[in-house]
């Protein structure tokens, strides 16, 4: 097991080479104890190259509210009116600072995500 720090795209590729061949290592191993160093390495290298910015708003809400079971009623419920909720989704309004606190409150979404553009 020779571990460097991934510098390159080359190095990058190659350790997801490295990766993939490992894969199914067992736990507690010389390869298992590879496996989980190199996937550290790699989890570094694409947070520093290949950042994912926060979602859309909208699809956050969207997101959840499919996880949560929710309908559009069940949104006019938590932001006081059904149309209200129509206009949100279909990006005809803005989320007001209210309505921002209620989601996250109630949809457990972070403020962070829901006051971004859009």
């Amino acid at each position: 097991m020779k571990l460097k720090p991934i510098r390159t795209e080359e190095d990058y590729e190659m350790a997801l080479k490295r990766l993939e061949k490992i894969f199914e290592s067992e736990p507690g191993t010389n390869e298992g104890d590879e496996l989980e160093v190199l996937a550290l390495l790699i989890e570094d290298y694409e947070d520093k190259h290949y950042p994912i910015g926060p979602p859309d708003p909208i699809e956050a809400i969207k997101f959840r509210m499919e996880q949560m079971g929710m309908k559009q009623k069940d949104l006019g419920d938590i932001l006081g009116h059904k149309s209200r909720a129509s206009e949100i989704l279909n990006k005809k309004r803005k989320l007001t600072l209210e309505m921002i606190r209620k989601l996250s409150r109630e949809l457990k979404i972070p403020t962070e995500v829901l006051i971004q553009e859009y």
